[in-house]
Formats: structure tokens, C-alpha cells, sequence
């Protein structure tokens, strides 16, 4: 018989951060093939963990105690050996990526490459054969640019320090340098054009010399050749032949022809194309560069009574910092002193100020932040309006919400998502298909009357027709500019596969308590058993829930202090002490108090314990209770049935119409799961206007229901991102609410709705769908277009009009993927 045993992730992986890494899969890989390891799979975690993995064994043939010390020695292994490095290369773009992403796949030891259009970098390697300062190096050579060294998993980002004064934010940001700094390629491409302009005026109206015109020919050629002739020799040396070398060769095929003013203007559009191109997806790169110069770069400190002001990157933990009103929150903090409302939008996306006050303990909120509500909390790069605050700091400047973000938000761009994948696939085998129609077309003078320069001709016009740049082009630039609107308005799309995703789901599910409802629920009912007072029942509930962070336990202890009188006293009163808490996943928990063992929750919960079944009166007051909607927890000492409380959580007023919109934009199937009954879970169904809802459900119930959706045509899971992990894990696409306040939350979503609002998720849904819907019209078109050019030019057109059409449906992609940062509601 096979048992488990789960194994933190953090102890065996400490650099990995989150169970989808590749490391995970690697360790999982590594504990199957010892002997008695049937399976290894990772976990969500329902605390504030990064995860686990959870090992399936034979302990007749290893013992759980094996088991451990196999996973850390593997653990050890994994993380001594294996390496992820993320990067930024302003210097990169879009045609230079696929370039860049080749030469660094080959490399020894580079298990996988991926370079996004806007030069974000994602090297993942094996450290036994090559490490980050070399992958540095290499890159630094290719891109012209010093690359520093980032961390193992943690990644780096240079775009947001140390370079503020080189950013271009007038012209385009594709930046190959040169004499005339970033804009280099756009002057030479207007020289390119100026001197075939005046060479072809020479030519056709005035009577000169010959020589004249033709030197304005090779100018031309000169200005419009010179960067596409770097970058093809770059692509050759990656072992790509893309469509600057078909550029390079059909100019110098139609200048050997004499053809100097048709080769002059090929090369005057497509460097004019290609310039365009990287100004518009510089647009897209600097709407996600915004994000990291959000942070001021300095914070004014307290410290030993002393105001000094210092770098972000010296605070430390525990820091006072002052905030006065029209500056930038530094940090990531609590406040603990002044009243003021912060402006929010620039990482929650809320479009209305958040009232801040002070915590009232500071010490018991410092040991745990991320239970604080929105109110007492600050986040890095929001705005303080109205009055001085004064937070001290919880996370440094490495680990806070912006900079998780901004690091989040470049992984994301190098996620490459199922489209792209195709339309790799799609040119690994179309571009050798057309090199070998060209040569075919070159033999055409064998089978019929035409001239070798004339075939020559059409062969390089073909092969300039058939080049899919803007296949190639079309989906990244419409997964940059989605994940880019998407973060400016307070949503974190990891990559283009959820976008993608959660773009073409029909059906979503959403967990009740704290996404539906408010999440603060409130004691409504106080019903004893016969021979019990009523303190009696509410200080034993309060003595075990004091031991628990749930929402419903939380609120036990604050209602139940006040109606005993021990909310306005503040003193703790005859409330006795619980020891050795203990949870009884799904249905409840169980405490020591006072020599008894104190049990609380769902009736479900009597009937696996051993202890006296559940008396017919405490069965009615339930029945009672959760007719009226109510949520009930049974509380019994010893064998003694105490009573049952009755508590209610409201649902939140955004709800009812989240629902609504989503409905408007198809979403033809939306369900509520919750571990509830079903009684409670029908009630706030109605309210909120659902059509289903599941109640009664354990945390595997609600696993195995989604997995059944998605197996029904895809679900979407929407929750917290903590106690849903495993369900929105089983979805197509997980999203977590008000995850600004929660690493895990960020962590374990495919999206991740930063502010704790509903209101966000048709944003999200919709952006989606328009980016999905933008990818199929850039395939149509880019496709389309190959479609039409290769025939064209087969029976005839020329290189010229090819190349306009050529380009100018590139730059039609891209400007239509652009749509995507304008997108609203």
C-alpha cells in the first residue's frame, strides 16, 4: 500500500519560488526513479508557502525517514546544478530577438532560451557546464550593451536601475546606437530615401552624367543597407536565414542587373519598415519599462530621532519612513502613524483613493502584515495625497510588491504562448519548403523561353515574398501590448498563455468567501445547548478560534469578545487558554482547553470524531440556522455539546454586477463553489445573481468538480490564491483577487487581480478576449498576405511592390497589436 508524505518545497529548492518552476518537475523527476517512489507530483500549500511536493512511497521498501533524505540530497543537487537567470537588453528588438534567442540556445549548457520582442531575456542553464557571467558576456557582445549578472531564479532587471538618464522616450527605442545615437536607423533610412530620391530626379530629368546618378544609388545603398547587413550576418552566425539576408541578396540581385533604383527602394522600404516597426514596439516596451520607475529612487527615513535621506535600496525592515503628501510611497510597509488617502491606481488599478490610518498594535501587525487589511497598509509606488504618514517598512526594496511585479511582468513577456509555438513550428518547416521552390524557379529557363536574370529575378522577388516576418511578429506584439495594458491597470498576466486562455474560456468558477462575499463575516447567532450559559459556549469558542486565522475564526473572537463584554474593557477577562490546535482539514478543528478537548465546526465533523453523536435539539438549531442562510459551527467540550453559533458573510456589492458584465462579454456559465452547505451557498448564489452553486465541498470536492469543468471545454478558477491554490492549479486558468497584499496569491495565479475588487475581472476577461481576437486577425493577415504575394510575384511582380506589401503588413500587425495598450472596458 502506498502512503504520502509532503516535503516543503523551500526547504529542498530554497531559490525556487514557485511550484511551476522547472526545478520542481526536475526534483519530482529525480525521487521517481529511486526504488519504492511510485510518484512525485508539487502542491499548493493553503498557508503562506511557496508549496510542496507531495511523494507517493512503498514503506516496505523505503521509509518515510529515506524518503526525506532523498528529496534534500536531490534538492541539494538541483539547486547546485541547475540555474535561471532573467535579463534586459534595451539594445534588442524585435527582429534581432529570434537572432539573439538561436545564439544563446546553442550555447553549451543553455537548456532553454527565450528573448521577447521588447528584450526581455530568459536563459534557464546547467551550471555544471557554463554560469550567468558567461551568458552575460555573450549577450553584452551581441547587443553591444554591458549585461550584468543577475541571481539563480530571482532573476534581474536593469531597466530600472541605474539607466534612467539613457532612456529615449521622444523617439523610438530601437536602439543600435550609432552616430546618431538611438534614432540611427531611422536617419539612415531617410538618407537611404533622400539619396535614391535624388538619384532617380538625376536620372529621369537631367541630362548628367551617368556616374552621378549611379553614386547616389550606392549612398543609397550604403545608408539603407548598413543595418540590414548586421543584422543578417548576426542571424547567419545564430543560423538563421531570415529576411534580411532575402533583402541582401535581392538588392545585390538587382543591382547586378542594373536594376539600381528598384534595389535602392527595397532597401529604403524595408529600413524604413524596420525603423517604423521598432518605434512601435518601443511604444509597448515603455509602457512596461513605466512600471519599475514608479518607486522613488530615495526615501526620507526616522532613525534614532534623526530624518535622513537615503537610497531604497538601504531600507531595511523595521525602517519609519515619512511620506509627505504628493510623494511616491517608497516602500512596502504598514502605517503607523497619520491620516491621509494614497492613490492606488498605479499598482492596484483602483481608480478611487484608499483611506489610510494607523495599525492599532504595531508589533502584533509587523509579525504578520499580510492579514492587515487594505486601510492599514502601503504599498512602493503609490501616491500619498492628503496628509503626512509615517510606515514602517515590511519588505525591502528587492522583495516589495512593484519590484515582484516588474519582475513578473518580464518573465511574463518570455512565456511563449501556444500560438507562438505554432507559428514556430509553422516556419521550421515553411522557410526550408520555399528555399527549395526558389532554387526550383531558378532552373524555370529549362522549361521555359525566359533569360537566367529574369528567373534569377522572380526568384528573389518570391523570396522576398514568402519571408513570414510578420507571421513571426504577430503574436508576440499582441502578448506584450495585452500583459502591458493588463499591468497598468492592475492585473498580472503571467505570460501569453493565460492571455490566451482565459481569452477563450466560456465557463468560470468562483470560490464564496472573500470573492463573492466580503470575507468578513459576522457572528449573527449565539444558540446554546439545553443546561448551557451562553458565556460558557462563547468563551471556549473564543479560547480555540483566538489560535486560528480564518476569516469565520476571526470573527468568532471579535464578536463573541464583544458580546461578552471584552470589546470596550480591552481586558482578556476569564477567557481560558487553548493549546495544541490542531485542523481537521474541511470540516473543522479541535484544541485543549482547560484538560478538555475542544472541538468546533460543521456537523460533518461528530461523525468522524470519537465522542457522542450530535443530539436531535443541536441538530434542529442548525437546520434552523442554515435555512436562514447561515453559516453554523457546532462547539463541544469533552462530550458536552455546548451550543451553536451562527454566523453570516455578506456579499460584496460589486458582485452582482461582476456577474452581470461577464455575462455581457459570453461568458455563458458561471458557478460558485464552496465548502458551505448548500443551503448557505444557494442563498448568496441568488443574491448575486448565479445561476449554480455547489456547496458541501472539501478542498478535494472542489478539485475534482474543476477538473471536471475543464474536461467540459475549460474554466477559469477565481479565489484567493491561498486556500484555492490546488483548485485554480486544476483550471485552465487560475486568477487570485487582492493579491498586492498576498506573495502567495501572486505566486500561484495565472492572473493575478491586484486589487482585492471584482470589478477587475471583467477587465481581465475582456482585454483577453480583444488580444485573442487581434492574434487571429494578425495570423489572417500576415498569412494572408504570404498567400497572395507568392503567386504575385511567381506570375510576375515585382521586387519593389512585394516589398512595400511585405512590409507594410508588418507594420499593420504591429500597429494593430499596439490597439491593445488603448483597450478599455
Amino acid at each position: 500500500m502506498m502512503e504520502k508524505e509532503k516535503i516543503e518545497l523551500k526547504l529542498l529548492l530554497p531559490t525556487v519560488t514557485a511550484s511551476g518552476d522547472s526545478c520542481v518537475n526536475r526534483l519530482a523527476a529525480l525521487l521517481t526513479a529511486k526504488m519504492g517512489i511510485d510518484a512525485a507530483h508539487a502542491i499548493q500549500s493553503e498557508d503562506d508557502t511557496p508549496g510542496q511536493i507531495c511523494v507517493h512511497y512503498d514503506p516496505n521498501v523505503v521509509s518515510t525517514g529515506e524518503v526525506r533524505e532523498l528529496a534534500k540530497r536531490a534538492g541539494v543537487e538541483l539547486d547546485q546544478r541547475y540555474g535561471h537567470w532573467l535579463s534586459k537588453s534595451r539594445s534588442t528588438h524585435a527582429r534581432r530577438a529570434s537572432a539573439i534567442e538561436s545564439r544563446l540556445g546553442r550555447m553549451d549548457g543553455v537548456l532553454e532560451a527565450v528573448v521577447s520582442p521588447d528584450g526581455a531575456v530568459r536563459v534557464e542553464y546547467d551550471k555544471q557546464i557554463i554560469d550567468d557571467s558567461a551568458i552575460a558576456g555573450a549577450l553584452s557582445e551581441w547587443t553591444g550593451e554591458t549585461i550584468e549578472v543577475g541571481d539563480d531564479h530571482a532573476g534581474h532587471d536593469h531597466d530600472d536601475e541605474g539607466h534612467e538618464s539613457d532612456h529615449d522616450h521622444s523617439g523610438h527605442d530601437h536602439a543600435h546606437g550609432g552616430i546618431f545615437g538611438p534614432k540611427s536607423e531611422l536617419i539612415f533610412a531617410i538618407l537611404c530615401g533622400v539619396f535614391l530620391l535624388v538619384g532617380w530626379l538625376i536620372e529621369t530629368f537631367a541630362d548628367l552624367n551617368e556616374w552621378i546618378s549611379l553614386g547616389c544609388y550606392v549612398a543609397a545603398y550604403m545608408f539603407g543597407g548598413y543595418y540590414t547587413v548586421t543584422e543578417a550576418i548576426e542571424k547567419i552566425r545564430a543560423g538563421k536565414f531570415e529576411i534580411d539576408f532575402l533583402m541582401i541578396v535581392a538588392a545585390a540581385g538587382a543591382a547586378s542587373l542594373g536594376a539600381w533604383a528598384e534595389g535602392a527602394l527595397l532597401l529604403f522600404l524595408f529600413s524604413i519598415g524596420h525603423a517604423l516597426e521598432g518605434y512601435a514596439m518601443g511604444k509597448a516596451k515603455r509602457a512596461i519599462e513605466a512600471l519599475s520607475e514608479l518607486a522613488p529612487r530615495t526615501a526620507r527615513v526616522r532613525r534614532d530621532g534623526t530624518e535622513t535621506e537615503v537610497p531604497v535600496e538601504e531600507l531595511v525592515v523595521g525602517d519609519i519612513v515619512v511620506i509627505k503628501p504628493d510623494e511616491r510611497v517608497p516602500a512596502d510597509g504598514l502605517v503607523i502613524a497619520g491620516e491621509s488617502s494614497v492613490n492606488q491606481a498605479p499598482i492596484t488599478g483602483e481608480s478611487v483613493p484608499v483611506d489610510k490610518r494607523p495599525v492599532d498594535d504595531v508589533d502584533a501587525a509587523a509579525a504578520d502584515p499580510e492579514s492587515l487589511s487594505a486601510e492599514y497598509r502601503a504599498f512602493a509606488g503609490t501616491i500619498n495625497q492628503s496628509g503626512s504618514i509615517e510606515i514602517q517598512v515590511t519588505k525591502t526594496a528587492a522583495e516589495n510588491t512593484l519590484a515582484r511585479v516588474v519582475t513578473m511582468v518580464s518573465e511574463a513577456e518570455t512565456r511563449v504562448s501556444p500560438t507562438q509555438k505554432f507559428t514556430k513550428k509553422f516556419e521550421r518547416y515553411f522557410v526550408p519548403s520555399v528555399i527549395i521552390g526558389v532554387v526550383l524557379l531558378m532552373f524555370a529557363p529549362l522549361v521555359i523561353d525566359e533569360s537566367f536574370s529574369d528567373s534569377f529575378y522572380r526568384a528573389m522577388a518570391v523570396l522576398v515574398a514568402a519571408s513570414p516576418c510578420a507571421l513571426a511578429i504577430a503574436t508576440p506584439s499582441a502578448v506584450l501590448s495585452g500583459v502591458a495594458r493588463a499591468a497598468r491597470g492592475g492585473i498580472l498576466v503571467k505570460g501569453g498563455g493565460p492571455l490566451e486562455s482565459l481569452g477563450s474560456i466560456d465557463a468560470i468558477a468562483f470560490d464564496k468567501t472573500g470573492t463573492l462575499t466580503e470575507g468578513e463575516p459576522k457572528v449573527t447567532d449565539v444558540r446554546t445547548a439545553d443546561g448551557v450559559d451562553e458565556s460558557e459556549l462563547l468563551r471556549f469558542a473564543i479560547a480555540v478560534e483566538d489560535l486560528s486565522k480564518h476569516p469565520l475564526a476571526k470573527a468568532v473572537v471579535r464578536d463573541g469578545k464583544k458580546k461578552l463584554g471584552e470589546g470596550e474593557s480591552g481586558s482578556q477577562g476569564d477567557i481560558p487558554e487553548a493549546t495544541d490546535l490542531k485542523s481537521i482539514t474541511g470540516r473543522g478543528i479541535q484544541a485543549t482547553v482547560e484538560g478538555d478537548l475542544v472541538h468546533i465546526g460543521k456537523d460533518d465533523l461528530f461523525t468522524e470524531v470519537d465522542a457522542p453523536p450530535l443530539p436531535d435539539s443541536v441538530r434542529s438549531i442548525v437546520e434552523s440556522l442554515e435555512q436562514n442562510g447561515r453559516t453554523t459551527m457546532i462547539v463541544r467540550r469533552g462530550d458536552r455539546y455546548l451550543g451553536v453559533i451562527g454566523l453570516m458573510d455578506t456579499p460584496r456589492e460589486a458582485s452582482k454586477r461582476t456577474i452581470a458584465k461577464l455575462r455581457e462579454l459570453g461568458i455563458q456559465r458561471m458557478i460558485m463553489i464552496s465548502g458551505d452547505n448548500q443551503q448557505v451557498a444557494d442563498a448568496v448564489a441568488k443574491e448575486v445573481g448565479l445561476d449554480e452553486a455547489w456547496g458541501d465541498l472539501m478542498p478535494d470536492d472542489k478539485v475534482a468538480e474543476i477538473k471536471k469543468l475543464q474536461s467540459e471545454g475549460g474554466v477559469a478558477m477565481v479565489g484567493d490564491g491561498v486556500n484555492d491554490a490546488p483548485a485554480m492549479a486544476s483550471a485552465s486558468v487560475g486568477i487570485a483577487m487582492g493579491a498586492a497584499g498576498s506573495d502567495v496569491a501572486l505566486e500561484t495565479a495565472d492572473v493575478a487581480l491586484m486589487a482585492d475588487n471584482l470589478d477587475h475581472l471583467p477587465l481581465a476577461i475582456g482585454l483577453s478576449r480583444a488580444t485573442r481576437r487581434i492574434i487571429r486577425q494578425n495570423l489572417w493577415m500576415s498569412l494572408g498576405m504570404v498567400a497572395f504575394l507568392v503567386p504575385a510575384t511567381i506570375l510576375g511582380l515585382n521586387i519593389g511592390p512585394a516589398v512595400a506589401l511585405h512590409e507594410g503588413s508588418t507594420l499593420v500587425v504591429v500597429f494593430n497589436a499596439l490597439r491593445l495598450l488603448a483597450y478599455k472596458q
